[in-house]
C-alpha cells in the first residue's frame, strides 16, 4: 500500500485550524478537544492511504484488494482456472480475461500467452497451391488454412514473486494446461490449435 500523502498529525492540525475561535475552543495540546482531534485523525490517514492504494488497485495487473471484484466481474474462476491457484495466477487470469476482448492474429495469441507468463511463437500453415507451392512443400488441405502451431516451452515453471504472492501460495507452479485451455477458449470457431512443446 502506498504511503499516505498526509499523516495523522497533518489531519489533526488541519481539523484544529478549522475550529471556530474563542475560549470554548482551546488549542493547547493537553486539552480534551485536541485529544479528540488526535483520536479522529488516524481515520482520515487510513482513508487517504486507501484512496492512494485504489489508484494502483483499479488496474487488473496490479490489483490486490479488488481481486475478488475483478474475478466476479470477469466470470472467474472458470473452467481454465487451475485448482487452488496462487494469487499471481489469479491476477494473470484476470489480465487474460480483461485483454481477451478478441483478436485472430498470431500477435494477439502471443500477447495472451505472455499475459499468462509464457513465451510462445506461432507457426501458420499454408494450403498447398499450384501457383505457390514448390517441390518438397507439404501437401496441406484446406483445413490447414485454419490451423496454427503454438510452440511453447516443454514445462513452464512460474516462480512466486515477492509483492505478488500471498501467504499460502506455492513457491512455484508448472504446467501448460491453463495455456491450452485459455487459447482454445479464444480461438476462432473454425480454428485448430496444435501445441508443440520443446
Amino acid at each position: 500500500m502506498p504511503a499516505p500523502i498526509y499523516s495523522a498529525i497533518d489531519y489533526a492540525r488541519a481539523m484544529s485550524n478549522l475550529l471556530p475561535r474563542g475560549y470554548a475552543w482551546p488549542r493547547e495540546p493537553d486539552t480534551a478537544l485536541m485529544a479528540l482531534m488526535r483520536a479522529l485523525a488516524p481515520t482520515y490517514e487510513r482513508n487517504n492511504a486507501a484512496a492512494a492504494a485504489l489508484i494502483v488497485d483499479i488496474f487488473p495487473a496490479t490489483t490486490s484488494t479488488l481481486l475478488p471484484e475483478w474475478e466476479a466481474t470477469l466470470g472467474l474462476p472458470d473452467a481454465c482456472t487451475p485448482p487452488n491457484p496462487s494469487t499471481e495466477q489469479r491476477v494473470r487470469a484476470v489480465v487474460v480475461k480483461f485483454i481477451g476482448g478478441g483478436g485472430q492474429s498470431a500477435a494477439y495469441f502471443i500477447s495472451v500467452a505472455a499475459a499468462l507468463g509464457i513465451e510462445v511463437t506461432v507457426t501458420n500453415f499454408g494450403v498447398a497451391r499450384a501457383d505457390y507451392s514448390v517441390a518438397g512443400d507439404p501437401d496441406n488441405s484446406e483445413a490447414w488454412a485454419h490451423t496454427w502451431a503454438i510452440n511453447a516451452p516443454l514445462t513452464t515453471v512460474q516462480y512466486a514473486l515477492a509483492g505478488l504472492a500471498s501467504a499460502g501460495d506455492p513457491l512455484a507452479t508448472w504446467g501448460n494446461a491453463e495455456l491450452e485451455c485459455r487459447l482454445n477458449a479464444i480461438k476462432p470457431a473454425q480454428g485448430i490449435l496444435l501445441f508443440f512443446y520443446s
